[in-house]
């Protein structure tokens, strides 16, 4: 089960995250980023950023998280050392359709962001979502990076193949200097697999 060294996986993404041990039967808390957490199983394998390799034996949801055991992680001690290990699967192991307006966030950061007048506004570094919808962050070429909405009205154009997303410098908030309420925000979790424009 164990596979030291790097992540074997060439485009990572992140599906979940460990937490605290649960019971002594070597179960565990999962927060699963996907749209459906109980479908975190058909996923395969899962990777830690280590390289070992994770199999889900059993699952069941809990408050809020799920509740997994892990093929060979019999105990609470097994189980206390995966506490806060993020769980990965290959860009490639994800299906390639996705609904209208739906996009993976691995495929978002790294794009170019150009605003309406064609300047360059800096590249996504992250998206997140802190329970009002998905938010870009973004790397400007100077100074600290910043979050906008992810919306239509702020992002009105998304070209994949071409690296970059086009942005509404007033509808994402960046007309000014950079407002302190689009300062990234300290402990902010990891993305979801997928999101959408709202």
């Amino acid at each position: 089960m164990t596979n030291p060294g790097t992540m074997p996986l060439e485009n990572p993404v992140q599906l979940a995250v460990i937490g605290a041990a649960h019971g002594i039967k070597g179960e565990v808390r999962v927060k699963a980023l996907t749209e459906d957490p109980m479908a975190l199983a058909a996923y395969g394998p899962l990777y830690t950023s280590t390289g070992r390799s994770l199999t889900i034996a059993d699952l069941r949801p809990g408050k809020g998280v799920l509740i997994v055991r892990f093929e060979g992680v019999a105990d609470r001690n097994a189980a206390e050392a995966l506490n806060g290990e993020a769980l990965f699967i290959d860009r490639s192991a994800l299906p390639a359709e996705l609904e209208d307006e739906e996009f993976y966030h691995a495929d978002l950061i790294g794009l170019a962001v150009v605003d309406e007048a064609g300047e360059g506004a800096g590249r996504i570094v992250a998206v997140h979502d802190f329970g009002a919808g998905d938010l870009l962050e973004i790397r400007p070429p100077s100074g600290q990076t910043v979050l906008i909405p992810f919306t239509r009205d702020a992002v009105p154009n998304i070209d994949l193949n071409g690296g970059r997303v086009h942005i509404n410098r007033r509808a994402a908030g960046l007309e000014d200097e950079t407002p302190p309420s689009r300062k990234r925000t300290p402990g902010s979790e990891g993305p979801d697999a997928t999101g959408g424009r709202s």
